[in-house]
């Protein structure tokens, strides 16, 4: 639904493909098109199936899908800049939150393109050849889609069916309901789906394996699970993970051959989600991908520094929980590939005994003696300077920052929009897949193997051996442990501890400041205000247990 309309989504699609290379999808709506023409046409429903990729960039890079996915959970909590608390820290959250209100009217959005194009796609006039990829890739993006909603508002509004116009009723579907729909498509797009794909971005079919993959650990599937992950491992793709960790987030390898599915970005900005009233009016406030903003520390007040390129726009939302940050051993490459702690004096106006290029600001999990820091001429905080003995933080403005999503190529220093790429899964989370499907089929020595092969490329040099686990380590404790490791910041934890059954106890356990108010409904989250004000059988579809 999107709010009191359901729409045939088409509409919503921008003009900006007029202009697109031919290797990225085009999002392009022509002037005048029915859904009629759009559907009958082999030129109009290409521009269907690019509209519905397009409605993943509401998620993918955005500060309402991080919030979602990412914050509130036992490694991430506010910074000083955060916006969406209620959603963070479980503060009064109800269903007038904004970042859940958008993404449910985009993700239906994007379920009634699906639909209507899955429904219509033999009057299409596509090639004999052409028809079961397009039929694949919108199979995908509906079970993609579709596991979005169900795990984050449960068993809500379920259709296979394209709606015009105005929708008044709405209903509640059990999460069952979903996952077959979820397996069915994603068998068929696993079927359909060719090796790799003439333009970048498009679905494939070890992308649909590896989702397929997920989606089986998340019911529980192990055996499933297990299987469908070597299949990737397994499967000649080309895969491959960097050798070193670091090396994914620079800006020059977004096409890494270690990324198994992604929601690409334009270097053409224009070309991006950016609202605009002329050409792109159901476009994003903030358009592109904007994570080079969410995790970044306030930098630019401190004492030799000033803003710029390359330490980034702070935006200051999201700040490592202690507990994150002590996951990393000192022989994990991870935690530098993954954090900053120093920034250097750029500004004309210089302390002290510091020139530029100089340390002027240090943040550090580490303690360090207060001789010490009173020692320096720069600006240190140390473990106790962030955080209580107790883990709560003690100051959200200064901390050790996530740097992976961080863009040196942008434009200028206030530009919001990055032309990064998100890595929507990764080759090593399929590894972490099959270790814990072999864990929970009984074999922790096949898990140890597959978890081994992600903490040797994580070894510092000359550290692999140290990096190594044995079965007897493997428990759902440590691949979650593991998985925050590799996996930080890349709007995969909350359905990771929610699917785990662990989200409440380790936000209590880890996150002190987000279990102050995190109780068991808070596994669902609210639908929004406006849909439940929207519908006229309210006495059918109510709001989530626990909420207002």
């Amino acid at each position: 639904m999107r709010s009191q309309l359901l729409k045939t989504g088409f509409i919503a699609v921008s003009l900006m493909g007029l202009f697109a290379c031919e290797n990225t999808l085009e999002e392009y709506n022509p002037s005048g098109l029915t859904s009629e023409t759009v559907y009958t046409t082999p030129e109009g429903f290409e521009t269907l199936v690019n509209a519905a990729y397009s409605y993943q960039r509401w998620w993918y890079g955005k500060e309402e899908g991080y919030n979602i996915a990412e914050t509130g959970t036992d490694i991430w909590t506010s910074g000083a800049g955060e916006v969406y608390r209620d959603l963070t820290q479980y503060l009064n959250l109800q269903g007038s939150n904004t970042a859940l209100t958008n993404e449910w009217r985009e993700f239906y959005a994007a379920i009634n393109l699906c639909n209507g194009g899955i429904n219509r796609i033999e009057g299409a006039g596509l090639s004999a050849a052409l028809r079961p990829v397009r039929e694949g890739e919108l199979r995908f993006l509906r079970a993609f889609y579709y596991w979005h909603i169900v795990e984050t508002w449960g068993g809500v509004h379920f259709t296979t069916t394209e709606t015009n116009g105005i929708v008044t009723t709405a209903n509640k579907t059990p999460v069952e309901t979903f996952y077959n729909q979820i397996f069915e498509d994603l068998k068929i797009a696993v079927n359909n789906l060719p090796a790799t794909q003439p333009q970048y971005g498009r679905v494939t079919k070890g992308a649909a394996q590896a989702f397929l993959a997920r989606m089986y650990l998340t019911r529980g599937m192990n055996k499933e699970a297990l299987e469908m992950a070597k299949a990737v491992l397994e499967g000649n793709y080309g895969y491959k993970l960097e050798a070193n960790y670091a090396d994914l987030w620079k800006m020059s390898n977004l096409k890494s051959k270690e990324v198994i599915y992604t929601v690409d970005y334009s270097a053409n900005l224009a070309l991006n989600d950016l609202a605009n009233s002329t050409f792109n009016p159901y476009g994003h406030s903030r358009g592109s991908n904007n994570a080079h903003l969410l995790f970044l520390m306030k930098y630019d007040d401190r004492p030799g520094m000033t803003r710029d390129i390359t330490n980034g726009r702070p935006f200051n939302r999201y700040m490592p929980t202690r507990f994150l940050l002590d996951l990393f051993s000192a022989d994990d490459a991870r935690y530098e590939g993954s954090f900053m702690e120093s920034w250097y004096a750029n500004s004309n106006t210089l302390p002290t005994g510091i020139a530029k290029g100089d340390t002027a600001v240090y943040c550090t999990k580490l303690d360090i003696a207060d001789a010490v820091e009173a020692s320096k001429k720069y600006q240190t905080y140390d473990r106790a300077d962030i955080y209580l003995a107790d883990g709560t933080v003690k100051d959200n403005l200064r901390y050790p920052t996530l740097s992976k999503f961080m863009d040196p190529t942008r434009a200028s220093l206030n530009e919001a929009q990055s032309a990064r790429d998100v890595f929507v899964i990764r080759l090593a989370e399929v590894y972490l897949i099959a270790a814990e499907a072999a864990m929970q089929t009984g074999d922790l020595a096949k898990a140890a193997e597959y978890v081994n092969v992600v903490r040797t490329r994580a070894a510092k040099p000359g550290k692999a051996a140290a990096m190594q686990v044995k079965a007897a380590d493997i428990t759902l404790d440590f691949i979650l442990d593991e998985r925050a490791r590799e996996l930080a910041g890349e709007q995969l934890r909350w359905f990771d501890l929610k699917r785990t059954g662990k989200l409440v106890e380790r936000i209590k356990k880890y996150a002190p400041d987000n279990a102050v108010n995190i109780q068991e409904h808070h596994v669902v989250r609210p639908i929004p205000q406006t849909q439940l004000d929207a519908v006229v059988n309210k006495s059918e579809f109510k709001q989530n247990a626990g909420y207002q």
